[in-house]
């Protein structure tokens, strides 16, 4: 496993946990944990042990967007990782999901300030918990800036186009419970109990077909701009090789023999 001074990664079981682990800044986007944010997306594509990828914050916050002082030329920690932009002068966008979209699904666990680039990154995410007190909100507009991101593209396609214009060109805070009426966020749970809730899910995604999940997710997305006609038969594309699996057959056998499927990814 990799991880950064501002990125720790563990395993919980089959989910990858990636924690954005610098309190002290509200978990504002760094180098170093843009570079261990990428690597951790890596790992779980490459990974066939990972199923599922829990996205959390440390020291009651999940992320207050970028560094400013950074943006504002005043430096940036990390300076170690500057060949890694070089190399790769996309890995910043990879990193916040804006270029990249993991195989597996990405559960975001969202405590105290989730705002400008932390609601950013959100929207890369699949499935969305948070606790009762969490703050999201696109800032940028109030600080002259653009939320490019990819929020003028990807909010509209998740909520109602009123509430992403509103949030969008307001730049006002919104509360956990806004965010759920909404649909920016899909579960609200007790201040503190995010990760929890969002580990329960990944076991709920962990005990399924791996290739399925993988199948469902990648339909899911393929097919979000497609006419219904396009739409079906790129389904059809993607679904119709998983029941030829062995994860299809095993699913089949547990189902008639009243047991757990033990799934091996083949």
């Amino acid at each position: 496993m990799g991880g950064t001074e501002h990125l720790t990664v563990q395993r919980e079981g089959a989910t990858l946990v990636l924690t954005l682990n610098r309190p002290e800044a509200r978990n504002a986007l760094s180098l170093p944990m843009l570079v261990g944010l990428y690597d951790g997306w890596v790992e779980a594509d490459e990974d066939d042990a990972i199923r599922s990828i829990v996205l959390t914050g440390g020291g009651g916050a999940f992320c207050a967007g970028m560094d400013l002082k950074a943006l504002a030329g005043r430096g940036m920690e990390g300076e170690q990782y500057r060949d890694r932009l070089k190399a790769d002068p996309d890995l910043h966008w990879k990193a916040m999901l804006r270029h990249h979209r993991p195989r597996k699904p990405v559960i975001a666990a969202v405590e105290g300030y989730c705002v400008a680039g932390g609601t950013e990154i959100l929207q890369g995410t699949d499935i969305r918990v948070a606790g009762a007190s969490a703050t999201f909100g696109l800032f940028e507009v109030r600080r002259g800036l653009f939320p490019i991101g990819g929020s003028t593209v990807r909010l509209q396609r998740q909520i109602p186009r009123t509430h992403a214009l509103e949030m969008l060109l307001t730049g006002r805070p919104y509360t956990a419970q806004e965010a759920a009426d909404i649909g920016l966020i899909g579960h609200v749970v007790p201040d503190g109990t995010a990760l929890e809730k969002a580990l329960a899910v990944a076991e709920q995604i962990n005990a399924c077909g791996p290739l399925a999940v993988e199948a469902v997710k990648a339909s899911v997305y393929e097919t979000a701009e497609l006419t219904e006609t396009d739409g079906l038969a790129a389904e059809l594309r993607r679904g119709w090789p998983v029941f030829d699996t062995a994860d299809a057959k095993e699913g089949s056998r547990a189902f008639a023999e009243k047991r757990p499927p033990v799934y091996r990814r083949a």
